[in-house]
């Protein structure tokens, strides 16, 4: 039987009582902070670290983003500004919350397909980025500046003619809802010559969630070839080209990690090869899983212990209402379990049990078939890769139960929690 604690991600330990340390301290020590469970508690030291190594990797002039959607705890997003070069953001709650959280406006790119007058009305009056999606919305885009008497900042969303080869989620290529296909792009950047309109440059994002290095360096190559190409049609200099993301982290066993140094050679090997035009453009990397997915554990505590036909099952006072991903109902085709294990014990003897939460769905189910420490009611469960989309893509408001706790576990300022 192999050992349940190599599930965990790297940076996570236990202290010689078997007890899981999560920053440092017991994970039940940051359950009594939060006064009850389940509750989130994400390292700050490992985002950081994980900042460092991409930082180590990539071209030394890469700038790097934060993008909010990932994760949006407004003491993460503080502790983040900082250390990177910029947010991207979704929607206006997500503009607010990168502000308050002491980001710049002009550092803040704001993307989506479905803007709001009121949103590019907010994103335009503050001096934020727009990610134009469509030539609608640049025509409204448009109308807004001229009312407010403001320059819109804008770069041009395409949808490349190209996926990212084996990615999680498919952002580009074929018909999407994102971006300016881009065989229709010369039109739009024609019109975007307007002087109410600063053009900066162009975002593309054809993929998340990739483990394949050879992969991300293939969309990277295209989409570089695809920019230069729509350049010369621009209406001034391409300042910046956002590459979008993919960065995969490895949920399940068999994955095997992103060889981040692969990525960063092959894209400091074609950023200095680019074509002339591009010369004097910035580049970006807009990340989000990547940066805090695997500093993140959900702390839920077992309630019950039953058997129904033959099989045990853990009941605990968590589920999917937070963590919609790990139950499997977050666009995952074959259901595997997030890793997860008792935070209180690690020796046996060892139990084969699903874990299952407190709502009345049968999709509530955190893990199927794991092994675990024989575990009691009152046992603290820690379910792993909980730092991205987490708390805020699951449905909270689900049959009336209190919102989790959050805690940024920051070893160099304290921690900070959010309710």
């Amino acid at each position: 039987m192999s050992d349940p604690d190599s599930r965990m991600p790297s940076g996570f330990a236990r202290d010689q009582d078997g007890r899981l340390l999560i920053a440092g301290r017991p994970a039940e020590a940051w359950a009594e902070d939060a006064g009850d469970t389940p509750l989130f508690v994400y390292d700050m030291g490992l985002v950081r670290a994980r900042i460092a190594a991409v930082r180590a990797a990539m071209p030394p002039a890469l700038r790097i983003h934060y993008a909010v959607k990932a994760n949006p705890m407004p003491e993460l997003l503080r502790a983040l500004a900082p250390l990177v070069d910029g947010f991207d953001v979704a929607s206006a709650g997500e503009l607010a919350r990168a502000t308050a959280a002491g980001m710049a406006a002009h550092a803040i790119s704001f993307a989506g397909p479905g803007k709001r007058d009121r949103e590019l009305v907010a994103a335009i009056g503050c001096g934020a980025v727009l990610s134009l999606e469509s030539a609608g919305e640049a025509a409204r885009a448009h109308a807004i500046a001229a009312r407010l008497g403001r320059q819109a900042t804008v770069l041009l969303r395409i949808n490349p003619p190209f996926e990212l080869r084996g990615a999680g989620m498919r952002m580009g290529g074929g018909a999407r809802p994102f971006g300016v296909d881009a065989a229709d792009a010369p039109a739009v950047l024609e019109y975007l010559a307007d002087p109410v309109f600063d053009f900066m440059g162009f975002h593309v994002f054809a993929g998340s969630q990739n483990l394949d290095a050879e992969a991300i360096a293939e969309a990277q190559a295209a989409t570089l070839d695809l920019v230069a190409g729509l350049a010369a049609a621009a209406p001034a200099p391409v300042r910046l080209v956002n590459l979008g993301g993919g960065l995969g982290v490895p949920y399940f066993p068999a994955d095997r990690p992103l060889d981040l140094e692969a990525v960063g050679t092959a894209l400091s090997q074609r950023l200095a090869a680019r074509p002339a035009i591009l010369g004097k453009s910035a580049f970006a990397l807009e990340l989000g899983r990547y940066l805090v997915a695997e500093a993140g554990v959900y702390l839920t505590r077992v309630i019950d212990r039953k058997h129904s036909a033959g099989k045990l099952f853990l009941v605990t006072d968590g589920g999917l209402h937070h963590q919609l991903a790990a139950s499997g109902n977050f666009g995952t085709v074959i259901r595997r379990n997030y890793p997860l294990v008792n935070a209180l014990r690690s020796h046996g003897p060892f139990e084969t049990a699903n874990v299952v939460g407190c709502l009345c769905t049968p999709l509530d189910r955190l893990a199927d078939a794991v092994t675990l420490p024989e575990t009691a009611v009152g046992d603290l469960l820690a379910l792993f890769m909980a730092g991205a989309y987490g708390r805020t893509a699951s449905p909270e408001a689900f049959l009336g139960h209190p919102p989790p706790a959050e805690i940024l576990a920051d070893p160099l300022k304290g921690s900070g929690t959010d309710p």
